[in-house]
């Protein structure tokens, strides 16, 4: 399996979420849309997995592979948080940002077959790059939660009940960011010799975890104050966005390790 089918597989995963979605609006049907949802979600990994076959390395080199990675990350955080705390707008949000995320690919492919370079040739890199994603894709969610509290608080309601389900959102998403630094220092040092170089890119990577770790200090320390917590949140993805794709446009990435994923 490999990117010709990609168009395909996209069409198929818009049907099959825009069909689970729709029955969540409704209200109509549940096992349907449990199996329209799940049916879209391994439509995705099925393909992934295939072209993990196929290309004969993870499919992890280009930016174009690490959205189709996020996409099914972000499909599985959707379907696991709506059938945890039942909100159907976080549903809407991580299937629409999925399918966001698969037309940018089908628009924009980048999915020329390139080799692993030595550097990437590692045992840490799998990892590395998983735990990433899987953090990125919980933390997206935690900051839609954040966007909705703010919305509460400014309609005169309050969000306590809505930070507390981001609360253990951002404690996961935190802990495999936590993970992503780690097993990148170790590749780090593997590769080029040195745990950390101050690389633009691990330069925000640590940026965002430290955002991170301000907004747990300030649940921690001041429960009550609701507004600092939100707009915290709020800020820490778009320095996590930063991180992910600003990086790569910045004048110093040019002397990044890390230009592979452009």
């Amino acid at each position: 399996m490999d990117w010709t089918v990609y168009p395909i597989i996209t069409y198929l995963t818009t049907a099959l979420l825009a069909g689970g979605m729709l029955l969540t609006a409704l209200k109509k049907q549940p096992l349907l849309r449990n199996i329209l949802l799940i049916a879209g979600v391994l439509t995705m990994s099925v393909f992934t997995a295939g072209l993990w076959i196929e290309l004969g390395r993870p499919p992890m080199r280009t930016l174009a592979e690490t959205r189709l990675w996020y996409s099914v990350f972000l499909a599985f955080t959707g379907l696991i948080l709506f059938y945890r705390w039942k909100m159907p707008w976080m549903l809407y949000y991580s299937m629409g940002m999925t399918l966001l995320f698969l037309f940018i690919n089908l628009g924009s492919p980048d999915t020329y077959d390139e080799t692993l370079m030595p550097a990437l040739q590692s045992p840490w890199f799998v990892p590395h790059v998983i735990v990433y994603i899987i953090g990125y894709a919980l933390l997206a969610a935690s900051s839609l939660m954040g966007l909705h509290g703010l919305w509460t608080v400014y309609n005169r309601k309050s969000p306590a009940k809505i930070l507390e389900h981001a609360d253990n959102v951002v404690y996961i998403g935190f802990a495999f960011l936590t993970f992503g630094l780690l097993f990148g220092a170790l590749w780090a040092k593997e590769a080029w010799g040195h745990y950390w170089t101050w690389d633009p890119k691990e330069t925000w990577a640590f940026l965002t975890w430290f955002m991170y770790l301000i907004y747990i200090h300030i649940r921690y320390k001041n429960p009550k104050k609701h507004l600092w917590a939100l707009w915290t949140l709020t800020l820490a993805f778009v320095i996590l966005l930063i991180t992910w794709f600003g990086v790569n446009y910045l004048p110093t990435a040019a002397n990044s390790v890390h230009t592979y994923t452009s």
